[in-house]
This record gives C-alpha cells, sequence and structure tokens, in this order.
C-alpha cells in the first residue's frame, strides 16, 4: 500500500467519524441539538442525492471498485463507501461549513435566523472549495477522463455533459462533480435557517 493510498484512508475515516464524536460532545448546547437535525438530513441528502449513485454506478457511470485500486478497494470496501463518504459530507463539509460561516460572520446567529448573501457565499465558497481540493488530491485518479459518473439525482446533468471547468497540472476539474455542491449549498444554508428557528420555539 502506498503512502498515497493510506494518506487517503486516514481522510476518508477521520472526516466520516470525528464530526460525529464532535457534535455527540455538544449535543447539549442549543445551537449543536439543531446541528443534529441538520447533520442526520444531510446525511439523507448526500447519500441519496449522489454518493450511492456515484458509488455503484448505477445509471451510465462505473461503479467506485472499477475506478481505483485494489488496496483501496479493501479498506475501503464498496458497500461502505457511499456511507462514510455520506457522513464525511454531512459533518465534516456541512456542519463544518456552517460552523466556518458562523465563525467568519463574527459568531452571529442572526444568519440562521433569516438569509443574507455574505454567509451564503462564504458557504458556498467552502462547499465548492473543499470539493475541488478533494478532486485535485484526494480522488484526482478515480474521477480522470477515463472513468466515468452516473447520473445522480443532484447531478442531473450526468456524464452526458461534464465539460472540463480547467485544468490544474494533469488533473481537470469538471462540471459533473461541482454540481451536486452548487445545488447542495443553498438546500443546506435554507435547511440550517429552518431548523434552528423551529429548535428556537421549542
Amino acid at each position: 500500500m502506498s503512502f498515497e493510498e493510506i494518506r487517503i484512508i486516514v481522510i476518508v475515516y477521520a472526516s466520516a467519524l470525528l464530526p460525529i464524536i464532535l457534535i455527540y460532545l455538544k449535543r447539549k448546547d442549543a445551537l449543536s441539538s439543531s446541528m443534529i437535525r441538520i447533520y442526520i438530513l444531510c446525511f439523507l441528502l448526500c447519500s441519496l442525492g449522489w454518493e450511492l449513485w456515484f458509488t455503484y454506478g448505477w445509471f451510465e457511470g462505473d461503479p467506485v471498485d472499477e475506478r481505483r485500486s485494489d488496496a483501496l478497494n479493501l479498506a475501503i470496501p464498496k458497500h461502505i463507501n457511499w456511507l462514510l463518504n455520506s457522513l464525511g459530507d454531512a459533518g465534516t463539509i456541512c456542519i463544518g461549513g456552517l460552523w466556518l460561516t458562523w465563525m467568519l460572520t463574527g459568531r452571529c446567529l442572526s444568519i440562521f435566523e433569516h438569509w443574507e448573501w455574505r454567509p451564503f457565499f462564504i458557504l458556498l465558497f467552502w462547499c465548492l472549495g473543499q470539493n475541488i481540493f478533494v478532486e485535485m488530491f484526494l480522488y484526482y485518479d478515480q474521477l480522470s477522463a477515463t472513468k466515468q459518473l452516473s447520473w445522480a439525482p443532484l447531478a442531473p446533468t450526468g456524464p452526458w455533459f461534464n465539460p472540463i471547468l480547467f485544468h490544474f497540472d494533469d488533473r481537470t476539474i469538471r462540471l459533473q462533480s461541482q454540481i451536486p455542491w452548487l445545488i447542495m449549498t443553498p438546500l443546506l444554508y435554507a435547511l440550517s435557517i429552518y431548523t434552528y428557528k423551529k429548535q428556537r420555539k421549542t
């Protein structure tokens, strides 16, 4: 097993499991209690929206075990790949993004009371930025030009309309893998506002 493969395995498991521990430890906090609901809903959106489809290649895509090495398939079996990725999406990306947005807006809870464009764009920058980073430095081999991702509900253009957005060295960033977070970010922000306001009323 190469160092690169070990790095991927550590990041995948850590991003999936560490947020669960942190959310559990802070579950009695008023803000964190609403975040638990958001976490569960985001897990469902991410898993049903694209992770299951990308993992199994259900509709015109290659399954994940055909897009990566045998060592990675052994350490991250296909049948839990979607689960780990969805946990990481919900915890590290969604909850982590909301926390980062809250911090960068001066820990002001009003951003969860009504829609504000500044926190939305901070959240969008985070969601797209991390996804581009992951595509360039973590999953670049699994997302190469010769390997095709499935159509998914939150990746509606599928593999049929998937232009290259830009190049970085010998790696390419394509539209299909960015669309889920373009759709997910406004859903996430709207969901956080709805959930937080509902939590305050109870």
